[in-house]
Parts: C-alpha cells; structure tokens; sequence
C-alpha cells in the first residue's frame, strides 16, 4: 500500500515534530515520531518490526536530510521512547537500537514487556486462553484465536530499557502523562502545546479496550480516568495519535470518545435483555459484532469483556450461574441484569 506522507509540526517551545508513516500490518498504518529540538534527537515508536515496517521507518529518517533539510541520519538519534507495550509501536524497538545506539525508555509498567519480552508472550497468552474459556468460547475458536494471537509476535526481540519515563521527572522539555487503559504502560508526551497521544486518543476510531482480567492496568475504569487525566491539561492545541489524523480539539475528542463508550455500555446491557436469560460474553460479542472474522473475534472478545466487566463492577450486571463456578475449574461466566 502507499504510505501517507511525512508531516511536520512544531510545538510553542520550538520542538520540531516529524511524523513518519509504516505500514505495522497489512493495510494498517502505524505512526512514528521524530523530536528536533527536545534534546537528542529522539524517536517516539518504533513499528512493528513486521514486513516492510523497518526499512519504511529508515526511508522516513533518511527524508528528513532530503526533503525538510534537517541535518540528521538514522545515526543521530540518540534516544528511543516507547508510548506503549502494544507490538505495532515496539517491534521494530530492537532493530532501530541496532541501527542507532540510543537509549531506550518506557513507563515502568510496560518495562518487561521489552525487556522480558519471550517471557510476556507466555505469561499473556496463557491469560489469555484463561479469559477465553472463561468467557464461553468453544474450544476449536479458541485455539484458532491463540494461534493468530502468537503469529505476529515471534518475530520481536527483548531489549535493554535504561529509562523510565515517570510523571514527576520531565526530560528537556518532554512531561509524561501515564494514561493506563488501552495499555498498562501507555503514556502522553506533552511537549509544550503539543501532545503525542499514541493510542490514548485517536481522531475517529475509540481505542481497542481490554479487560483488567486479562491483564492489570487495562479495563474500562482505567481508561476513563486517564481520558479525565488529559481533558484536566490546560492548553493542548495538537494531539498527534500512534494512527488516524491529528486532532486539533483533544477535549471535544474526549468527549466523544466517553459518549461513544456509554453507548457500548448500552448495547450490552441491550444485549442481555434481548437474550431472555443469562448470557457470556461470547454470546453478547455475537450479537454485537455478527459479522467479524479472523483476528477480529479476539478484539471483540476483549472489547465487549472490558464493558461487561465495567457494568459487573458497577453493580449493573451479576454472575448468574454460581453453582457451576463454585463447583467447576473454570466455567463460562453467565450474566444477567440486576
């Protein structure tokens, strides 16, 4: 496919802001972040790593000499910053830091997903394999669902994190928002009017939510609190997402963005009284999302389960089959309205 084209930005405090398009999947395109001016040279994201994502995130470095006139190569950057520890902005971490040297940073969080990287493939996919017998999925989707789940991901590499990007500790002009939610780890990077959202917010598309059953520090709650977090920042005139457009008014994105979820919450809910009876979430994922397939079903899975698991929490929904839960390994959860 063709790619987007680099754009260029630059923040109140003179940061130049270079956004450079890869392709991280197939028709599915990822942005990285080249910071002049905020220090070293920095890189915020690195690609997936996958198919032609490394060499199109180099081609984009390298235009920058040619195209804008800046004075930089692949070599100068001196430092790398990872937004979040979802594999289409770390894959590609290991291959630029052999291409640069620089230091890599992330939030503590996500630190062990680069650093331990084969480890947390493990750990996740067996906590995901719990969720999905948990939420009633039978066995042969399951394991087509684990499969894909693991395909993209033997390809990464574990790396050396030698900075931790922390709320209270600034870096030559860059503040860090932790915005957990989509992703444990996830930060904002506010570089004076300007902020780097990753996947917090993006322009039209409500980031993929999870559920904090499958891993801490993602769920629904979370994610609301963190959209409270930045609509709480005072003067941002940019956000610059890890996909989609920018976005030139954060706080009415926001707004949308919480309007959107409400209205998932109700759908669920819609779902349940249209069942009749006590449904999983497999079931309600169905009746909301009919017509999804391959790697989709997973994402709806997650998705519809970050919602149910926000109506349980609230006291809106219950645990209907608790006989089968207390006598059972671990049993399709079947829920009902309160």
């Amino acid at each position: 496919m063709s790619l987007p084209a680099i754009e260029r930005f630059e923040s109140n405090t003179g940061v130049r802001i270079y956004r450079i398009p890869a392709e991280a999947f197939p028709n599915f395109i990822v942005y990285c972040y080249v910071l002049l001016g905020a220090g070293v040279p920095t890189l915020v994201d690195t690609g997936s790593g996958y198919g032609s994502s490394n060499e199109q995130l180099l081609a984009g470095i390298c235009s920058l000499k040619t195209d804008f006139g800046e004075s930089i190569t692949e070599k100068d950057i001196g430092r790398i910053l990872i937004s979040h520890g979802h594999i289409d902005h770390f894959g590609g971490v290991a291959f630029m830091v052999e291409q640069t040297g620089a230091a890599v940073g992330v939030h503590e969080i996500d630190r062990r997903i680069l650093t331990s990287y084969e480890e947390r493939v493990i750990v996740a996919t067996k906590d995901v394999r719990v969720y999905l017998e948990r939420a009633g999925v039978s066995e042969s989707t399951r394991e087509k669902v684990i499969e894909m789940y693991g395909f993209s991901k033997k390809h990464v590499k574990s790396v050396k994190v030698s900075v931790n990007l922390e709320e209270d500790k600034p870096i030559d002009g860059m503040s860090f928002i932790h915005t957990p939610g989509h992703c444990p780890g996830q930060v904002c990077i506010r570089i004076g009017d300007v902020l780097l959202a990753a996947d917090h917010i993006l322009a039209r598309t409500t980031p993929h939510q999870s559920p904090e059953s499958i891993t801490r520090y993602t769920g629904l709650g979370h994610y609301l609190e963190s959209l409270q977090k930045v609509s709480r920042l005072d003067g941002i005139r940019l956000s610059l997402g890890g996909h989609e457009e920018p976005v030139e008014n954060v706080y009415e994105r926001i707004d949308g963005i919480r309007a959107s979820h409400q209205r998932k919450l109700d759908r669920v809910t819609d779902a349940i009284k249209a069942a009749g009876k006590p449904i999983t979430i497999s079931d309600i994922s169905k009746h909301m999302y009919p017509d999804i397939h391959g790697y989709d079903i997973l994402l709806g899975l997650e998705e519809v389960g970050a919602h149910v698991e926000y109506l349980y929490e609230h006291g809106h929904i219950a645990v209907c089959n608790l006989d089968e839960v207390e006598r059972e390994n671990n049993p399709a959860l079947q829920y009902g309205l309160v």
